[in-house]
C-alpha cells in the first residue's frame, strides 16, 4: 500500500511544493509572465497520461508501470531542479505531469489487482489521505527550501523520493498484474483539442497585443467547442456518453465538480501575493497558499455527517455561496504592504472559500458514484473515472484562466490580486446555477418515466 499511496502522495506534495517555491524560483531564473504555465503544462500532461493507465497496465504490468512512472517523474523533477530559465522549467514540469497523472491513476486501478478485497477500503482511504499529507508537507518542504535560498533543493528531494519509491515498487509489486486487462482505444483527437484550448488561454495570458489576446481566446473557445462536438459523436470519449444525454443529470454533476475544482486553482498565485503584498516569508506564504485546502479538508469531514436528501441539497447550494463570499471578502481586503490583521482576514477568506468547496464536493462526487451504480447505465467505470478526469481538466483550464486574469489586472500586482479574487466570485454563482439545474432535471425524471440515467431523486440528492 505504501507504493500505491506514494504515487498519489508524490502528485499532491509536488503540487504544493511547486506553488510554495515558485515565487523564489521566479526571482532567480525570471519568467514571471510564464508563472501560470508551471501548473497548466503540468496538469495538461497529467490529463493525457491519466488516459494511459489501463493501456500501461495491460502492456507493461503493474511493476514496470510504477517503476517507469517514478523514473520519468524523477527525470522531470531533475530537469526542473537544474533549470536555468523558465522554458526549461516548463519542460521539466511537463515531464513531471506525464508521470504524475499516470501514477495517480495507477494507484486506484492497481488496488483491486494486488490487494485482497478486505484491504481495498483501507487502501483507498490511505490514498485519499495523501492529499492531506501533501497539503501539510508540500508548503513545509517548498517553504523551507525557498526560505534558505535553495529552492532547487526541494526538487532534488522530490526526485530522491521518486527514486526510492521506484526501487520499492520493483521489490514489492508483482511483475504482470493487470496484463490480461482489455485495452481500450485512446481518444487522442479529443485530448488534443483539450490541450489546445488550455494552452491557448495560457498564451493569451502572456500576450501584450489585445488583438492576439482576442485571437487566442477565440481559438480556445473554438477548440473547446470542437471538443464537445467530437465527444458527442465519437465512439471513444474522454467523458462518458451520459454527459451528452439530455435526460441525464450527469452533465450538471460534472459541471458542478468542474466549477468547484476551478475555484481551487486560485491558490496557484496565492503564495506570490502573500510574499509581494503581505511581506510574508516563503514558508509562511506556502502555508497561506494552502488555506483553501485546509478549509476543504475540515468542511468535507463535517459535511460527511449530512445524511438527509434535503440536507444534501442545501449543502450543495450553500457551498458555492461560501465560495463567492470568501473570494469577495478576499478581493475587498487586498492591499499593498498589508498589516497582520488584514493578512489574517485573507487567511479566513480563503478558508471560508475552501469550506464551500469541501462541503459541496463530497456530495457531488457521491451523486456521480450513484449515477455510476444505477441500473442500465452501462458505463459505471467511465462515469467514476470521468470525475477524476473532470477535476484534472478543471485544474488545467483554471490555472490558465488564473494566469490570464492576473495579466488583465496588471501591471500592478495589487490590481492582479483584486481582479483574480473578484472574478472567482463568479465561479460560486455559476456553481449555484448548476446545482439548481441538476435538481430540476432529477425532479423532471421523477415526474416522467424516471431512470434514464438509472437513478431516482432520492439517490442523487440524498
Amino acid at each position: 500500500m505504501i507504493v500505491l499511496a506514494g504515487g498519489v502522495g508524490l502528485f499532491a506534495t509536488n503540487t504544493y511544493v511547486t506553488t510554495s517555491l515558485m515565487p523564489s524560483a521566479i526571482d532567480d531564473i525570471g519568467g514571471v509572465e510564464l508563472y501560470a504555465w508551471t501548473m497548466t503544462v503540468f496538469v495538461v500532461a497529467a490529463v493525457v497520461s491519466s488516459m494511459l493507465v489501463a493501456r500501461s497496465l495491460a502492456l507493461l504490468g503493474s511493476r514496470t508501470s510504477y517503476v517507469g512512472g517514478f523514473a520519468v517523474f524523477a527525470g522531470g523533477t531533475a530537469i526542473a531542479a537544474i533549470a536555468p530559465t523558465m522554458p526549461v522549467m516548463l519542460v521539466g514540469r511537463g515531464i513531471q505531469g506525464l508521470a504524475a497523472g499516470l501514477l495517480a491513476g495507477l494507484g486506484f486501478a492497481v488496488v483491486r489487482l494486488v490487494l485482497p478485497r478486505s484491504l481495498w477500503q483501507r487502501a483507498v482511504a490511505l490514498m485519499s489521505a495523501m492529499w492531506g499529507v501533501g497539503n501539510l508537507s508540500g508548503p513545509l518542504i517548498g517553504g523551507v527550501f525557498a526560505q534558505v535560498g535553495l529552492w532547487r533543493g526541494a526538487f532534488v528531494m522530490l526526485a530522491g523520493i521518486a527514486v526510492l519509491l521506484g526501487w520499492l515498487s520493483a521489490r514489492v509489486l508483482p511483475p504482470r498484474a493487470g496484463a490480461a486487462e482489455a485495452v481500450e482505444p485512446i481518444p487522442w483527437t479529443a485530448l488534443a483539442l483539450l490541450a489546445v484550448a488550455a494552452l491557448a488561454i495560457s498564451v493569451a495570458s502572456i500576450e501584450t497585443d489585445p488583438i492576439m489576446v482576442a485571437v487566442m481566446m477565440g481559438g480556445a473557445v473554438v477548440a473547446a467547442g470542437a471538443f464537445v462536438l467530437r465527444e458527442r459523436t465519437a465512439q471513444v470519449r474522454v467523458l462518458p456518453s451520459l454527459v451528452y444525454h439530455g435526460s441525464s443529470p450527469l452533465r450538471w454533476i460534472y459541471l458542478s465538480i468542474l466549477l468547484l475544482t476551478l475555484a481551487v486553482t486560485i491558490e496557484t498565485f496565492i503564495p506570490l501575493f502573500g510574499q509581494e503584498l503581505g511581506g510574508m516569508s516563503p514558508l509562511m506564504a506556502g502555508f497561506y497558499g494552502a488555506a483553501i485546502s485546509w478549509g476543504w479538508t475540515v468542511s468535507a469531514v463535517i459535511s460527511s455527517n449530512v445524511a438527509s436528501a434535503r440536507g444534501k441539497r442545501i449543502v450543495r447550494v450553500l457551498g458555492p455561496l461560501f465560495i463567492s463570499a470568501g473570494f469577495l471578502s478576499l478581493g475587498l481586503l487586498q492591499t499593498d504592504s498589508a498589516p497582520w490583521p488584514v493578512i489574517l482576514g485573507w487567511v479566513v477568506s480563503l478558508f471560508v472559500a475552501g469550506c464551500g468547496i469541501g462541503m459541496a464536493m463530497a456530495h457531488w462526487l457521491t451523486a456521480g458514484l450513484q449515477v455510476a451504480s444505477g441500473p442500465g447505465t452501462g458505463e459505471a467505470a467511465q462515469v467514476s473515472a470521468g470525475m477524476n478526469t473532470t477535476q484534472l481538466i478543471a485544474t488545467a483550464f483554471g490555472s490558465a484562466l488564473a494566469g490570464l486574469l492576473v495579466a488583465v489586472g496588471g501591471p500592478s500586482l495589487l490590481g492582479s490580486a483584486r481582479v483574480l479574487s473578484f472574478s472567482y466570485v463568479l465561479v460560486g454563482v455559476l456553481a449555484v446555477g448548476a446545482a439548481l439545474r441538476e435538481f430540476a432535471v432529477v425532479r423532471a425524471m421523477a415526474r416522467g418515466s424516471g431512470g434514464a440515467a438509472g437513478i431516482t431523486p432520492d439517490r442523487t440528492n440524498g
